[in-house]
C-alpha cells in the first residue's frame, strides 16, 4: 500500500478546490463573504477527517484535511495575574486529625468561683498532735467563779508588835470537870492471837469508857490520853501491841527465859469521839500472858489528861447559855 502522508491543507487551498468544483456566480460582495465564513466553518468543522476523493483510473491515498500535531513548543512567557476570582464554597469539615503530642505544663491559673459546700464526710482518724500555736490575745473576763477550797497553810510570817494587854479573862476551873479513867486485869491465860484481849477484870473505870465484854477503850471524850500495859509473861515468848482503830501504834516483845517476867509499854496520843483502843497479840503462838489471881497479875490502864480546848470551851459556853 502506498504510505499515507498527511498535509497540512490551509484555508486558501481549501477556498482554491472549492473554486475549482464550484462555478461561482456573479454575486454581491457580502453574499461572497458570507460563502467564504460558511466554508471557512465547514473547514474547521472536518479538521483531522479523511476525505477520499477518487478518481478514474487513480489511486489516491488517504488524505486528512488537518495536520497531525506536533510537538509542544515551547511554553510561553508567564501572563500577568487575572483578577481574584470570588471565593469557592465551604468545603465539608474533615477529618479529626490525630490527638498531637502532650504539651508542657502550663502555668498555674487563677483560683475559680469556690464551690457549693459538699455533704460532712465521716470522720477520720485522729492526726497527730500538731505544733502549739501562738499566743492569741486575752480573752474577755469571765463571769466571777465559786470560791474555791482553802489552800495549804502558807509559810510562817514574822512576828508582829506586841499587843495592848487584854480585859482579864474568866476561869472555867471547877466549873466543868471532865473525866475518863481505867485500870483493868484479865483473870486467864494465853490469850487468842489477832484478837482484842478482854481484859476481864475491872479495878477502875471513871465514866465507863472501857468496855469488859470486848477489851476496847472507847473514846467519849476528845484529848490527849495516856495508855500503858504490864504483863507477866511465863513459859512462852510474849508479842504484844497496842491498837489504835485497828492500826499498832507500839509493839513489844520479850523473850521467855525459864522465869517469870514482866512486859511493859505506855504512849501518849490524841482521840476523837468514838475511837476504840485495846491490846492485841501480834505474833503466832507468842502468846505467853500469865495471870494467877492468887499472886500475879496482867494490867491494862488509861487515862484522860486534858480536854480538847475547842471541845471544853464549846461546853462551857452552852452551860452559860
Amino acid at each position: 500500500m502506498p504510505e499515507t502522508e498527511p498535509r497540512a491543507i490551509s484555508l486558501q487551498s481549501v477556498a482554491s478546490t472549492i473554486d475549482h468544483q464550484v462555478i461561482w456566480q456573479p454575486v454581491s460582495l457580502v453574499s461572497r463573504m458570507f460563502v467564504l465564513l460558511y466554508v471557512t466553518s465547514f473547514a474547521f468543522y472536518t479538521s483531522g477527517q479523511p476525505l477520499h476523493s477518487q478518481f478514474k483510473g487513480e489511486n489516491y491515498s488517504s488524505k486528512y484535511i488537518c495536520s497531525i500535531p506536533g510537538l509542544p513548543g515551547p511554553a510561553g512567557p508567564t501572563g500577568a495575574s487575572g483578577p481574584p476570582g470570588p471565593h469557592g464554597r465551604i468545603g465539608i469539615p474533615g477529618r479529626d486529625g490525630r490527638d498531637g503530642r502532650k504539651g508542657e505544663k502550663g502555668e498555674k491559673g487563677n483560683a475559680g468561683i469556690r464551690g457549693k459546700t459538699g455533704p460532712v464526710g465521716q470522720p477520720g482518724e485522729k492526726g497527730n498532735q500538731g505544733e502549739t500555736g501562738k499566743k492569741g490575745p486575752p480573752g474577755l473576763g469571765g463571769a466571777k467563779g465559786d470560791v474555791g477550797s482553802v489552800g495549804p497553810a502558807g509559810p510562817k510570817g514574822d512576828r508582829g508588835d506586841r499587843g495592848e494587854p487584854g480585859l482579864p479573862g474568866v476561869c472555867k476551873c471547877g466549873k466543868i470537870v471532865l473525866k475518863s479513867a481505867f485500870s483493868v486485869g484479865i483473870t486467864t491465860s494465853y490469850p487468842e492471837e489477832r484478837l482484842p484481849i478482854i481484859f476481864n477484870k475491872v479495878l477502875f473505870n471513871e465514866g465507863g469508857h472501857y468496855n469488859p465484854s470486848n477489851g476496847k477503850f472507847t473514846c467519849a471524850i476528845p484529848g490527849i490520853y495516856y495508855f500503858s500495859y504490864d504483863i507477866t509473861l511465863a513459859n512462852k515468848h510474849l508479842a504484844i501491841g497496842l491498837v489504835h482503830n485497828g492500826k499498832f501504834r507500839i509493839k513489844t516483845f520479850d523473850a521467855n527465859t525459864g522465869n517469870h517476867d514482866v512486859a511493859s509499854g505506855s504512849t501518849v496520843m490524841y482521840l476523837e469521839p468514838e475511837d476504840e483502843v485495846w491490846l492485841e497479840i501480834f505474833y503466832t503462838d507468842q502468846n505467853g500472858l500469865f495471870a494467877d489471881p492468887t499472886w500475879a497479875d496482867s494490867l491494862f490502864s488509861g487515862f484522860l489528861l486534858y480536854v480538847d480546848t475547842d471541845y471544853h470551851n464549846a461546853l462551857f459556853d452552852d452551860d452559860e447559855l
